[in-house]
């Protein structure tokens, strides 16, 4: 069996009593792509948030390339590689696609921002910047200012400045959220191209895309693990499809109904 390269025991994040995530155990295979699927509410922005260390679990380890990050910062577990999107689509505006992507690269290698330094000194990570932005369809966009992108594009962008931080894993939280089918398509292959030699966990309500993506599925509902497995096994499940209609046997006692 392949190794895992992120593996979390016991995970589990409550506020003010409310279980959120529930002793929630994963083992990501280096080199997969990964999908955390489940009903809206179910924890998987939570599960997400813990793993990039964006919130402190209540129990449970984390473990990333065998080396314990429970009780590290976002940005300790980022220059691991540990490297994550958001739902919502975040990038500077009015700086042009190219800029956006240069911020990155300066990020990635350490030190200050360099705001202030002159334009022929930035200019050093143009060209690297380029692939990245030919590497996700966004060459022609260079000059043009982020925030004139459609919206699938920004993502692409996203996704752009994530890889010039250069990850070991990926995490895609809703890579395709809000997309017209074109755009779900493109991010798609997208995916499939970045993943080549790297390992990705992505949070997916279109289970078409999970389906098409995924070498493996965890099924999260009401914080806990329902199911995992491969897609062909775990949308038979019928405690998953009954999570998914909202009559969870596991959850209502086996009370199924409607």
């Amino acid at each position: 069996m392949a190794e895992s390269i992120l593996e979390t025991e016991g995970l589990t994040k409550e506020f003010l009593g409310f279980v959120a995530v529930g002793d929630v155990s994963l083992k990501i295979r280096r080199g997969s792509i990964h999908g955390l699927i489940g009903p809206n509410g179910a924890g998987k922005t939570t599960c997400f948030n813990l793993l990039t260390k964006f919130l402190p679990p209540s129990r449970g380890s984390i473990r990333f390339d065998g080396r314990d990050i429970t009780k590290m910062k976002p940005a300790e577990v980022a220059r691991l590689g540990l490297v994550r999107s958001f739902q919502i689509s975040a990038v500077f505006p009015h700086l042009t696609v190219l800029e956006n992507v240069r911020v990155a690269l300066q990020r990635a290698r350490g030190g200050s921002f360099d705001f202030w330094r002159s334009d022929g000194l930035l200019r050093r990570y143009d060209a690297r910047a380029r692939e990245l932005l030919e590497d996700v369809g966004l060459g022609g966009y260079a000059h043009l200012p982020a925030g004139q992108l459609p919206y699938g594009r920004k993502r692409a962008l996203e996704i752009a400045t994530t890889l010039a931080l250069d990850p070991v894993m990926l995490l895609l939280d809703e890579p395709t959220a809000g997309m017209t089918a074109e755009d779900v398509d493109r991010i798609v292959a997208l995916v499939k191209r970045v993943a080549e030699g790297r390992t990705v966990l992505m949070v997916e309500h279109n289970l078409k895309v999970v389906e098409g993506l995924c070498d493996t599925i965890t099924v999260l509902t009401r914080g806990k693990v329902l199911a995992e497995g491969p897609y062909a096994e775990v949308s038979r499940n019928p405690q998953v499809i009954a999570a998914y209609l909202g009559t969870d046997p596991a959850i209502s006692g086996g009370a199924a109904h409607g």
